[in-house]
C-alpha cells in the first residue's frame, strides 16, 4: 500500500538517513550504476525497508528487482517500451508507471498498473521536462480516468501537499523538497506531520 509521503531518493545512504524516520514508502532511483552496485544498493534497501516496515519502490531496474526478490518496480515510459511486464507479473511484483500525457496514460493502463503517477504537476528544477506543469486541473482529471491510485510528482512541497491531495492525488513524490532541503530530516518530519494532518481530515 502506498503512503500519501511518497519520497524518491537517489541512492541507499539517502534511505539509510530518511527511512528511520518513519517513511513508510520510498523509491530507490540509482542513476548510471554498474550492475553490482545496483544489486548491492536494491539488496540493502530491502533489507532496511523491511526493518522499518516501510514499502521499497525499486525505479526502472527491473530484471535486478526479480532476481532479488523486490515486490514493487517503478517505470518510466522508455523503461516500460523496453520491459518484459509479464515476467515483472509472474514475479509477483506490482507496477507503477509515469505519464505525462493522455497517450502516454492509455498506454501505462494497458499494463494494469499498481498506480499511475501523472507529472509534472507543478515545474520542477530536477530536470528539464518537455512538459508543462500539469496543474492541479489535470491531477482531478487523471484521477477521474483511472481506478487504480494516483501518485503526483514534481514541484510538490510541504506548502503544495494539501492542495494536491484535495485535488485527487493519493500519494505524493517527493524529491527535490527533500534532498535539496538545508535540513532533510526535519523537511521529512514536517511530511509526515502534514500527511497525517491529512489522513485525520479525511
Amino acid at each position: 500500500m502506498l503512503h500519501k509521503f511518497y519520497p524518491v531518493l537517489p541512492d541507499i545512504s539517502w534511505l539509510e538517513r530518511l527511512v528511520p524516520l518513519g517513511v513508510k514508502t520510498v523509491q530507490l532511483r540509482l542513476k548510471d550504476a554498474e550492475t553490482p552496485e545496483i544489486r548491492r544498493q536494491i539488496a540493502a534497501g530491502l533489507e532496511l525497508c523491511a526493518a522499518h516496515d516501510c514499502q521499497l519502490i525499486v525505479n526502472d531496474y527491473w530484471r535486478e528487482a526479480i532476481a532479488l526478490g523486490a515486490d514493487y518496480i517503478h517505470l518510466g515510459q522508455e523503461d516500460l517500451a523496453g520491459a518484459d511486464v509479464a515476467a515483472i507479473r509472474a514475479a509477483g511484483m506490482k507496477l507503477g508507471i509515469s505519464t505525462h500525457s493522455h497517450e502516454e496514460l492509455e498506454i501505462a493502463l494497458k499494463a494494469e498498473p499498481d498506480y499511475v503517477a501523472l507529472g509534472p504537476v507543478y515545474e520542477t528544477k530536477l530536470k528539464k521536462m518537455k512538459w508543462a506543469p500539469q496543474g492541479l486541473t489535470r491531477v482531478s482529471e487523471w484521477k477521474s480516468l483511472i481506478s487504480c491510485p494516483l501518485v503526483a510528482i514534481a514541484g510538490i512541497t510541504v506548502e503544495r501537499a494539501p492542495g494536491v491531495l484535495a485535488a485527487g492525488a493519493d500519494s505524493l513524490a517527493v524529491v527535490t523538497d527533500v534532498i535539496a532541503h538545508r535540513d532533510p530530516e526535519a523537511r521529512v518530519r514536517e511530511w509526515l506531520e502534514v500527511v497525517a494532518a491529512a489522513d485525520a481530515y479525511l
